[in-house]
């Protein structure tokens, strides 16, 4: 009955206009699967958002590591482990697409390295596919989520720039945002050369070391990696876990290296995949033209060269976390804080991982067995405008649980993600349903962020974001 009078609310905030109709983001996977276990790693927890993004191909591939041979068999596999756990996930959440419906998008590259595949006579049958999803009349973006090489992405610009008119292919190009794990092949460079205008997100090269989307599996010093443990995995995902968890490899190097390509993409409040800048699951970028003195090269054999234009990459967040206090306040600031480009994706992390923990929980569990993320409402806009020095409210008392779950709240200012650089803190109480702010004193019109977390108190814990944009003027 409980679950019922859920629905009902919900139906009432939809038409109340506070919850908007979810839009799926349009997403097409580029994988050397096999190169190494997590390329398979990441389409596991992929499958599970399968029904909050709308997958359009499923491609294997060739890379550095990877060179002479695609793997589609092993994405079967999962595919084939992820239909015998459709029906469940169908009580959790609505929206799992059949596994027929995915097995159509199942296509290869060429079995050739990087630029040995792009060419006259050079077309796979995924960059086939992905030319046909380009040309579609379809207003959303496509997502181009790059796991290992990226000549598949290359022929199909390479045939859409010899069979299409220069106006036709700034269009089609104009609605492509790639996110890519690095440069796994000569062909990323030679992409952003040959199309400067192309949405791209990369940290260029080979270094690893540096790239902000390791910050998926870094340990980090003086903090609990739990989640990312193999005894972690092993207990939340792998084992007692169903088909699904069953097919999910053990680590032979980093953990789900891949998983950032398109975990930015997921809609849960904090993501604003058209803005890197903003930061969110899948890190934060700026836009601008890298340096590259002092850049270090890798192992990979892939072209070490200065970029040529601007792109979205690497850049800095600083991580001041909250932890929790037992007495009073039950969330207090640590006294530790964290700088670097992996910070902007391992602040997340442990959201990140219980998000995906209880979504393979739904694989195996009924709905009343497993957790649900909890419902952030607003009772303004996200976006305000106030003056300077301004007092205004911020206000999620109508948000809710599916499952009746306590909710704890905290409102904190994301200060990367908004221009202003002053001193400014959310008023107390910063952890309650609503908190009072005032805003900075400014001589220009600044922009600041601030972030809503709801987290319930089920098991595993889950998050969800509401960013709310103020816009501070003179």
């Amino acid at each position: 009955m409980f679950n019922l009078i859920v629905l009902f609310v919900l139906l009432l905030a939809n038409t109340a206009g506070f919850a908007q109709q979810e839009v799926k983001p349009r997403l097409f996977v580029l994988t050397d699967i096999e190169a190494d276990p997590d390329d398979t790693q990441s389409l596991v927890r992929l499958l599970l958002y399968s029904n909050k993004l709308e997958i359009r191909g499923l491609v294997a591939t060739t890379s550095c590591w990877h060179k002479n041979e695609v793997n589609p068999e092993s994405i079967l596999q999962v595919l084939d482990a992820y239909g015998k756990v459709r029906d469940n996930l169908l009580k959790h959440e609505g929206g799992y697409p059949t596994k027929i419906e995915l097995l159509a998008k199942v296509k290869t590259g060429p079995p050739k390295y990087g630029l040995l595949g792009v060419g006259k006579n050079q077309t796979s049958s995924g960059s086939q596919l992905l030319v046909e999803e380009l040309k579609k009349k379809d207003e959303r973006p496509l997502w181009v989520s790059v796991w290992g090489g990226a000549n598949v992405l290359a022929q199909a610009l390479y045939d859409l720039k010899a069979t299409t008119s220069q106006n036709q292919l700034d269009e089609i190009v104009s609605k492509i945002r790639v996110y890519t794990i690095s440069d796994q092949d000569d062909s990323g460079i030679w992409i952003r050369k040959n199309f400067p205008k192309l949405f791209y997100v990369v940290s260029p090269g080979d270094d690893y070391g540096t790239a902000t989307w390791t910050g998926i599996n870094t340990v980090v010093k003086n903090w609990d990696n739990t989640t990312i443990s193999n005894t972690w995995l092993a207990k939340n995902i792998q084992q007692d876990h169903g088909p699904l968890g069953a097919v999910y490899p053990d680590v032979s190097w980093g953990v789900e290296g891949d998983t950032p390509a398109f975990l930015g993409v997921i809609p849960n409040g904090l993501n604003n995949p058209e803005r890197p800048d903003y930061g969110g699951w899948g890190g934060r970028y700026t836009y601008y033209l890298p340096k590259f003195e002092g850049r270090k090269r890798g192992s990979s054999g892939v072209p070490f060269e200065p970029e040529t234009r601007k792109i979205w990459t690497d850049t800095i967040d600083t991580y001041e976390p909250y932890v929790f206090s037992n007495y009073g306040r039950n969330v207090k600031l640590d006294s530790t804080k964290y700088t670097g480009g992996k910070v902007s994706i391992w602040r997340w992390r442990d959201e990140i991982q219980n998000d995906f923990a209880a979504r393979m929980d739904w694989t195996i569990n009924t709905f009343t067995e497993s957790n649900h993320p909890p419902v952030p409402v607003l009772s303004h806009a996200t976006a305000l405008t106030v003056k300077s020095g301004q007092g205004f409210a911020l206000d999620a008392s109508k948000s809710y649980d599916p499952d009746g779950d306590s909710l704890s709240y905290l409102w904190f200012v994301y200060k990367e993600a908004g221009g202003f650089k002053g001193e400014f803190n959310i008023g107390q109480p910063g952890n309650s349903h609503t908190a009072y702010v005032d805003a900075p004193k400014v001589a220009q019109k600044e922009t600041i962020h601030i972030i809503l977390k709801l987290t319930d108190k089920g098991t595993p814990a889950l998050t969800r974001y509401k960013r709310i944009i103020v816009t501070v003027v003179p």
